[in-house]
């Protein structure tokens, strides 16, 4: 997933990594994954803490934001010697795409050229921030420990504010750095540190959350279930002028697999509609389309095809074979019931002439 974004956005990327398991991959200096173009561009990160991630990263958009806005007034107090028609041009140019992005460095980069033969302190303030005049990318990234737990209050006040930043949740189910404990993304059933008995409860619901704001762009992806579907969500979620949530099935060796079969277990994850994959994009709402999509199909498998694959299911049926199977059973009911949820809104947002 990570490798995705960076090749779909990493020319105009900032990243806010939370600390888990990709902050230590993703700043494992002296060497770094992260990389450049041939024209020199590539995404700058950094990396904050569990508990202030959101609000870390959501700096990034105020400052850009705050930039854009000065830039723009420069821009109209410089346009008698920049010319009307180039300032008119990136005003308002259109950046939903990347043509239209690249469009937009042509123009920024004629701008430059223009400015530096100005003298006078407006045209050199305009020069240190004209990058900002071109669409920037920005991500908060991390997993299931910070986004459902630690960081949650953060993540919550970023996703309320209606700004323009994207989340990327590498769900794992499980605090996958420090060891393997509980999170509230733990499924029902599994064992985990501080869940030996099995989780209790159900999963906590982060994508209906996020949704129920309804300005939010929520999907929930598995790459290995449906890799065209991953792809449409991360280009949406960019495209899309506000906030952006995208819950990524993570497969970890917490969970107790032969890793190399990590995307088979995404397909039964969605195959026994434990994992079901869906689009909530609110840029379609009035314009005749559904802006929810239910991307799979109804289950076809029973979630113990999906689940008894897994040590963290199966260290239960062994020590406690009654409270295995009664967890299980509840959990399969939790299925059932989730996927008719997602089955309703897909009539709740049906537009209305369509049902007519």
């Amino acid at each position: 997933y990570v490798k995705i974004i960076s090749q779909l956005f990493g020319d105009r990327m900032l990243i806010a990594n939370a600390t888990g398991c990709s902050s230590i991959y993703g700043g494992n200096l002296p060497t770094t994954p992260w990389t450049q173009d041939r024209h020199g561009r590539g995404p700058a990160w950094s990396n904050s803490l569990f508990e202030d991630n959101a609000e870390f990263g959501f700096g990034y958009r105020l400052t850009l934001d705050k930039q854009l806005e000065y830039a723009r007034e420069l821009l109209i107090q410089l346009q008698p010697k920049l010319g009307g028609d180039l300032v008119k041009d990136i005003l308002e140019a259109d950046q939903s795409t990347r043509k239209g992005i690249e469009e937009q460095r042509t123009r920024v980069d004629a701008l430059r050229q223009k400015l530096g033969t100005l003298d006078q302190s407006e045209a050199r303030q305009l020069l240190s921030i004209a990058d900002c005049l071109v669409k920037r990318s920005i991500w908060l990234l991390g997993g299931d420990g910070w986004a459902y737990d630690i960081g949650y209050g953060g993540l919550d006040h970023v996703l309320a504010s209606g700004r323009n930043i994207n989340v990327l949740v590498l769900d794992t189910e499980v605090y996958s750095n420090t060891g393997g404990q509980m999170s509230k993304a733990t499924p029902r059933g599994a064992v985990a540190k501080f869940a030996a008995g099995g989780k209790k409860q159900n999963k906590k619901d982060l994508g209906l959350l996020a949704l129920a704001y309804g300005n939010v762009y929520v999907s929930r992806i598995a790459l290995g279930a449906n890799p065209r579907q991953t792809l449409r969500a991360f280009v949406e979620a960019d495209a899309y002028d506000g906030p952006s949530l995208i819950l990524a099935y993570s497969h970890c060796i917490a969970h107790g697999i032969n890793m190399t079969n990590g995307f088979q277990q995404q397909k039964l994850a969605v195959q026994s509609g434990y994992w079901p994959l869906y689009r909530y994009n609110p840029a379609l709402a009035g314009t005749g389309a559904n802006p929810y999509s239910l991307d799979s199909r109804a289950p076809t498998v029973p979630l113990k095809e999906y689940a008894y694959n897994e040590v963290r299911y199966r260290m239960l049926q062994h020590g406690n074979p009654d409270e295995a199977a009664r967890l299980l059973k509840l959990a399969q009911e939790d299925v059932n019931e989730r996927w008719s949820v997602h089955e309703n809104l897909v009539s709740r947002y049906q537009p209305a002439e369509t049902n007519e």
